[in-house]
């Protein structure tokens, strides 16, 4: 190519142990263009993304090769350079925007930040910038929204203020690390035709990092394919999607193909003991109705999927079963015995039954805890054991999740977003529950990596009977886990039964609306819905 914006040639990256992360990858990014970066967890796609930065995170660093902006070799320039260059000409859209954003300071703050840093806008012209940004990303009342604290806004609008503070200097070089993972399918697509907007409008180039080929599908020019740190594959996106020509390649493409079917093995299982019911129940943030007389119940066996847009009150629920969130009224018992509505009421035992595998693992990992640490503090909790007996249980229950058992010595910061949640996985598994709540337990997870997950969690509720209430806003793995649905909008029921029936017509408007959100495995498709549905 010529005059390519960003050039990486033959990077390595390697822990400081001696890990090798990144193998020789080179890459070319022309402007306007963008390249996906697809693999399973741990494959370098992020470490490939910080790199273009010249960043490593902790533990790691970049041991060989070139990165060049514009033919400026990065790594030779001071770190005052680097800094200089980074969110000027190249800026990182994170994975987590929950994560990622400082809940001490407004969103104003944090987005008009670098351009003063920077020295490109004095305060009173970024808070403008700012405010044009909001209002150009279609954020609810932009001269107010920049007041917010991260925390007051969701999901889908947190990725978009992220957007606006990875663009307030307006660089060349955007690199989005999965920033449609955590988003309802709905949101989802409004994030995607931000992201083109952008890149077509600014002509700005992009990596763009996800372990989802129908999404990548819709933004990238070519495909990257990676696995255990080296390229596997590199084309166009048609001939990627259609035409692979390495084994792993393909693999993937079926598997994503393999998410637009009903799991032939699912069956709706006999209805006996009844785990958990949930029965009228009113939840609420202040003076503001989450839950608007919900009523759900799970049978021992049983995975009942819930499925919903950002703020329609899934994870309340989740949050209001496990005393997090209280209730105003209604009532939720569990073997047939009603809980108290906070937490601390409840006894070891109670507790130790119902477990929750939380959304965000970024967020839900102790960073100074060693996973050793993580999950065997509920299984010494909960059972007593010797300090033998728990690095023995924590071994298995790594091995469960589909990690070396010499993990346990490792810290979470360490570890890729997939790895972290496997570690939540088997935290939970720790307890030995009758019920665990899944609360997007595989969104951060390639579709390979998420099969084994989700085959691992059917495998245990073939053996020990566990009830799973399966929080997710990915359709594909509710038609293959779920023997019943049930579908939320702003905190209310709106479709209940099972799940074949849920996804068989006439539909209920709303559940149209989540099926025909679901990406497809073609170029074409956002554009088509685009068009549909007169989103600009």
């Amino acid at each position: 190519m010529a005059n390519p914006v960003l050039k990486i040639t033959d990077l390595r990256v390697e822990s400081v142990n001696g890990l090798v992360l990144v193998d020789n990858v080179s890459l070319e990014l022309q402007r306007g263009e963008v390249v996906g970066l697809i693999g399973e967890s741990g494959a370098g796609k992020s470490t490939i993304g910080l790199s273009s930065m010249v960043y490593a995170r902790a533990g790691c660093r970049i041991t060989g090769g070139k990165v060049e902006i514009d033919g400026v070799s990065v790594r030779d320039l001071s770190p005052e350079g680097r800094r200089d260059m980074r969110g000027q000409r190249i800026a990182y859209i994170a994975q987590s925007a929950a994560a990622s954003f400082n809940p001490a300071h407004t969103i104003m703050d944090q987005v008009c930040e670098m351009p003063i840093q920077h020295g490109l806008m004095k305060p009173d012209e970024a808070r403008k910038n700012a405010v044009e940004l909001f209002r150009s990303l279609g954020l609810p009342n932009p001269e107010t929204f920049g007041s917010r604290y991260p925390h007051q806004v969701s999901g889908g609008q947190l990725q978009r203020a992220m957007a606006a503070m990875a663009i307030s200097c307006r660089p060349d070089i955007l690199v989005f690390d999965e920033p449609t993972t955590a988003l309802d399918v709905t949101t989802q697509i409004e994030v995607l035709a931000l992201i083109k907007k952008l890149i077509k409008e600014l002509n700005t180039a992009a990596l763009y990092i996800t372990h989802d080929l129908a999404v990548v599908a819709q933004v990238a020019d070519r495909i990257m394919v990676l696995r255990g740190g080296k390229m596997v594959e590199l084309g166009a996106t048609e001939q990627i999607l259609h035409h692979p020509n390495q084994a792993y390649t393909q693999a993937l493409v079926k598997e994503r193909e393999s998410a637009d079917h009903f799991a032939e093995d699912i069956e709706e299982p006999t209805r006996g003991e009844t785990v958990l019911k949930v029965d009228n129940v009113v939840g609420q943030y202040g003076d503001f109705t989450v839950l608007k007389n919900v009523s759900v119940s799970v049978s021992k066996g049983e995975t009942v999927a819930v499925v919903g847009e950002s703020g329609s009150g899934k994870s309340s629920l989740a949050r209001l079963i496990v005393g997090l969130l209280p209730r105003t009224s209604g009532s939720v018992t569990f073997g047939g015995k009603e809980l108290t509505a906070a937490y601390k009421n409840r006894s070891k035992e109670e507790l130790r039954r119902v477990q929750l595998i939380y959304q965000l693992p970024d967020v839900a990992l102790n960073p100074r805890q060693t996973i050793g640490e993580i999950i065997g503090r509920p299984y010494q909790l909960y059972f007593n054991k010797s300090a033998e007996e728990t690095r023995a249980r924590v071994a298995e229950l790594l091995t469960q999740v589909g990690l070396p058992a010499d993990y346990a010595g490792r810290l979470s910061t360490a570890l890729s977003g997939g790895q972290k949640q496997r570690i939540c996985i088997a935290r939970a598994l720790a307890a030995n529950p009758d019920l665990i709540i899944c609360d997007e337990p595989t969104s951060a997870l390639d579709q390979l990596v998420a099969e084994d997950i989700l085959k691992l969690l059917k495998r245990l509720q073939d053996e020990l009977g566990i009830a799973y209430l399966f929080i997710t806003h990915d359709l594909g793995i509710v038609r293959r886990i779920a023997h019943r649905t049930m579908v939320m909008l702003r905190g209310e029921v709106v479709a209940e039964g099972p799940t074949p029936q849920i996804f068989s017509p006439p539909f209920h408007p709303y559940t149209e609306k989540l099926i025909s959100s679901v990406p497809e495995m073609r170029t074409d498709w956002l554009d088509e819905v685009l068009e549909k549905r007169k989103i600009v």
